[in-house]
């Protein structure tokens, strides 16, 4: 993995950071604007570039905001293929929803397993229950716990 020059990590950066209170704030036409004009900075091919899976999972935390869940399993399926993608919890907890709302609950429960294998119960905590109360229909607590 190449890491950026560091005047242009520091625009990678207050760009993301921007977008990040746009989305806060409900703004998510805005918050894009802001993560597309950071992705425009990544040289070339930008999913080589550790910011490039965080730009990735803003973009794809916007489709699922607007309740576009393919694009975001689209998106979150290009994040795996940048640096530190594969087995990250937040990418793993977001495709698990995505396909959860698409109604692939066989792929939403592997997706949710991988988060809790990897974050814990903790990365479900500022989520919908829906999506903890799924994977306790599919998956055992751990030996010596009673739940999740």
């Amino acid at each position: 993995m190449s890491e950026l020059d560091d005047a242009l990590y520091e625009q990678v950066t207050e760009l993301s950071q921007a977008g990040n209170v746009l989305f806060d704030a409900g703004d998510l036409d805005a918050a894009n604007e802001k993560f597309d004009a950071a992705w425009e900075l990544l040289p070339q091919p930008p999913t080589q570039w550790e910011a490039a899976l965080w730009l990735l999972a803003a973009k794809a935390d916007i489709h699922f905001a607007r309740e576009q869940y393919a694009e975001a399993a689209a998106v979150l399926t290009r994040a795996a293929m940048c640096p530190d993608g594969l087995g990250n919890p937040i990418l793993h907890l977001r495709m698990g929803q995505a396909q959860f709302e698409l109604g692939d609950k066989s792929r939403a429960g592997n997706e949710f397993t991988m988060a809790y294998m990897t974050a814990g119960a903790d990365i479900f905590e500022d989520e919908d229950p829906k999506y903890l109360d799924y994977l306790k229909t599919i998956l055992q607590p751990p030996v010596g716990q009673d739940t999740l």
